[in-house]
């Protein structure tokens, strides 16, 4: 059954200058020095060779949810093995070959929707510009293997939102996302799975963005 949804997050507007800064500050205790001018990445699309550093990427991304006690769904070693093999997903490493960070691509509905997911980023460098690289590389990956597919992102996480409203997605309501249950099924591994239970899947703590080809 198709979830109807009414609009959410409407008073939130994404184009009012220093919103995400503002906002950003408010939760920041200390200012933390970028190392991004001393790493570099290669940013790539995983194969099945890098099936080697799903057990890494599980773990830090539990690791993740519970350090954050929100907004990160699991997924299973099975999954990530699935995606890399296919190619529908994007892997970085660090110039001294240490593995850096992940993320991959789901169509929905025969190809009418596509989803950007496990965006995740090794502790050492989330003070670096690597998950916008990572956002950036997953976007053109899903325009090249799904060019009419709506591309979407669900995220509670601030500077993922920012990142996502840099590359062209804007807030919309659950109701503009793919109505597929398997898709809906894999936010019961996610701490805040009761608060969509009980709005009958209208929203829930994660913002749902939606990319608009016409803006970039």
């Amino acid at each position: 059954m198709k979830i109807i949804n009414p609009l959410i997050n409407a008073n939130i507007n994404f184009t009012k200058k220093g919103f995400f800064f503002s906002s950003i500050h408010q939760t920041t205790l200390m200012p933390v020095e970028s190392t991004e001018e001393l790493i570099d990445f290669a940013v790539e699309r995983a194969r099945s060779s890098h099936t080697f550093w799903i057990k890494q990427i599980c773990e830090v991304t539990r690791s993740s949810a519970v350090n954050r006690g929100t907004g990160i769904s699991g997924r299973s070693p099975e999954l990530l093995e699935t995606k890399m093999k296919k190619g529908e997903a994007v892997i970085a490493f660090a110039s001294d070959g240490r593995w850096a960070g992940f993320a991959f691509i789901s169509a929905w509905e025969h190809g009418k929707y596509v989803s950007n997911s496990g965006l995740i980023v090794a502790p050492e460098f989330r003070h670096t510009e690597l998950a916008k690289k990572i956002k950036g590389k997953i976007l053109e990956l899903s325009r090249e293997m799904y060019p009419d597919a709506n591309i979407f992102s669900l995220t509670s996480d601030l500077a993922v939102m920012k990142m996502n409203h840099e590359l062209g997605f804007e807030p919309v309501s659950f109701s503009e996302l793919t109505s597929d249950k398997v898709f809906w099924e894999s936010c019961k591994s996610c701490v805040n799975c009761p608060i969509l239970l009980s709005k009958e899947g209208k929203n829930c703590l994660c913002t749902a963005m939606l990319y608009d080809s016409g803006q970039k």
